[in-house]
This record gives structure tokens, sequence and C-alpha cells, in this order.
């Protein structure tokens, strides 16, 4: 499937593409669907050009890209945001056939239930930790905040010559990285990656200041990303960690029946800090979204664990819009 470049804005043209950043959770972790980009091989989200030619809606044509390169078929999906900074063109550029041509990329949230196998060739499940390993504090406040970003961004907020620039770029830092007694504020993923890229601290940026196309090897702060696609996935994780809080989405990263504690490992894994068990459980028993099976989790060793599902009708009727998540101190 690859539409005629002509119709997608010729040389110098506009094209409108379509990204997919697909989560699901193995044993509480969270995985991001990936695959290579042509022709560096880099690591990318599903991507590929709307063809108003061949694709009726918008969503139609990103389930039919997802398909061609992963194999994967799409479940629950909504949309993202609309991303158009200038220099955001490659790869999508060269699927339109013009290294000139401007994209508009429509981003996508899609969740799935499991990590089902893949057919694409280079389509892969990756913890999405490998591209923000300063996200997960389920462990402890990450060992590169200190050894690593808080200096190099000290010393970023130092060149500033002006004063009054030195303030505001600490201030931004201690924001978004919880510096100097500030709260962590775990949706603000994007925002600290924005921050990283300013700083030249992530490999994108000197990527496309020097215009190379790839990014260099991994320098220590996560896997790069083809074009954009890092920010994009920073966008889809501070918008899934805000959503859960008023939107029964999570349960749309379950099975049919999951037991409690697979339940909380989850919503740790998205939300990268430990939960208060207890105080978890009474929030879910207020809000009536889960309701026991009867039946037992099959497994060997320990006691097994009662089996419970999604209550549909108390998501639509139920006070709680979505989920407590209340950190372990």
């Amino acid at each position: 499937m690859r539409p005629d470049p002509e119709s997608l804005g010729g040389a110098g043209g506009l094209v409108v593409g379509l990204n997919a950043v697909i989560f699901a959770a193995e044993d509480g972790e969270p995985k991001v669907l990936v695959s290579e980009s042509p022709p560096t091989g880099e690591t990318a989200l599903p991507f590929g050009p709307f063809d108003p030619a061949l694709h009726r809606t918008f969503e139609i044509g990103l389930r039919e890209w997802v398909r061609e390169q992963t194999g994967f078929e799409l479940g629950y999906v909504e949309q993202l945001y609309t991303f158009g900074d200038r220099g955001r063109e490659a790869p999508l550029a060269a699927l339109a056939g013009s290294a000139d041509a401007r994209v508009i990329s429509v981003g996508y949230l899609g969740l799935a239930p499991e990590a089902r196998p893949l057919k694409g060739a280079g389509a892969r499940w990756a913890d999405w930790s490998r591209f923000f390993p300063w996200e997960d504090h389920r462990a402890g406040r990450p060992a590169i905040l200190s050894d690593r970003i808080e200096p190099e961004l000290r010393g970023w907020a130092d060149e500033a010559a002006a004063p009054g620039r030195r303030a505001a770029r600490l201030e931004r830092i201690r924001a978004c990285f919880g510096m100097d007694g500030a709260v962590w504020n775990e949706e603000r993923a994007l925002d600290r990656y924005e921050l990283l890229y300013e700083a030249e601290l992530v490999a994108e940026a000197k990527r496309d200041q020097s215009g190379d196309g790839a990014a260099s090897e991994d320098n220590g702060m996560g896997e790069s990303m083809a074009s954009d696609h890092r920010r994009i996935l920073a966008t889809a994780i501070s918008r899934l960690r805000g959503k859960i809080k008023y939107r029964p989405i999570v349960f749309e990263l379950m099975g049919e029946t999951f037991t409690l504690s697979a339940l909380q490992k989850t919503v740790e894994g998205i939300a990268g800090f430990p939960l208060h068990k207890q105080n978890f459980r009474r929030a879910l028993d207020r809000a009536g979204f889960v309701e026991g099976t009867g039946k037992l989790e099959a497994r060997t060793g320990g006691r097994p664990a009662e089996l419970h599902r999604f209550r549909k009708d108390a998501a639509r009727t139920g006070a709680a819009l979505g989920l407590a998540i209340p950190r372990l101190r």
C-alpha cells in the first residue's frame, strides 16, 4: 500500500500523516508498539500518510497502516494531538515521495488488553522506560536524575547570560523534575522531554540541528526515535497518566478477568510510582468499578487470588469518573 506521491502533496506540498501510540501491559509493565523506520532503521511508532482517495476517515487509514506495518489489529483508539512543527518531516516525507514536503501528523492513542504477537518485519513491543528511563519511580527516584540529568540541567541554566533567564530556566527545571523540594508530577512527561530537548541532552536535538537524518547512538538518555516520535510518545504517556484519573480507560489494558494485584501493578506501571495498597482497594470499592467473579486465579504455589471483572454499568452511572491512585509515601 503506497499512495501516489502527487495525491499527497508532491514536491514542497503538505502531507497529512497518521501516527499511532499503542500501549499494552505485560505483567504490569507498560509496553508500546514500535517498528523500524525506513531508510534509517530508527525505532518509530507505526505511521503512514493519509490518502483521501483510499481512506474514508483518518481512523480507517490509521488502522490500515498499523495492520500493514505490524500485523496488529487496533481495538480502543482515540485522537491524541495534531503535530505540525516545522522540521519534523522525516520519515513521513520520504513515504510521500518528497523530502521537501511539510508533514502534519494526526496522532492517536490506542490501548490493548495484551501485547499480542506481531507479524510485521521489525515490529515489536518495547518497555516505554527504554525511551524515558527517568519516568519510572516504582523502585525509588531513578539514579539518572541525580547522576546525569540534574547536574547537566543546572549547567544549562548557568549558561544563560541574563540573571532573569537563568532564574526562569531553574524554575522550569524544578517544576518539571521535582528538584529542590518540588513535587514530581507524573503527568509532565512531555514537559520533561521537551526541556531535555531544548537543553540538547537527548540525541534527537543534535540530530535535528546537524540535519544528518538519523540520531546518534544512545547517549545514555534513553533510546532515540525517528522524527519527533519520542515527543509523540511522551504526549501519549502524559495523556494516559492524566486520563486514568477521570476515565476508567485503564480497564482497556486488562483482560476480561484479572486480580486486584494485577490491576494495581498495571496502574503503578502507568503512573510510574508505587501505590498504597489498602487505600487503592478502598478507592476501588467506593468507585464500584470492579466486582468479584467467585473464581480463583489458577496458579501454582501461594494463595490463589480472586478474579474480578470491570463493571461497565458502574462506569456509566457511578459517581466516580476514574481511578484514585494514592501514592505510597
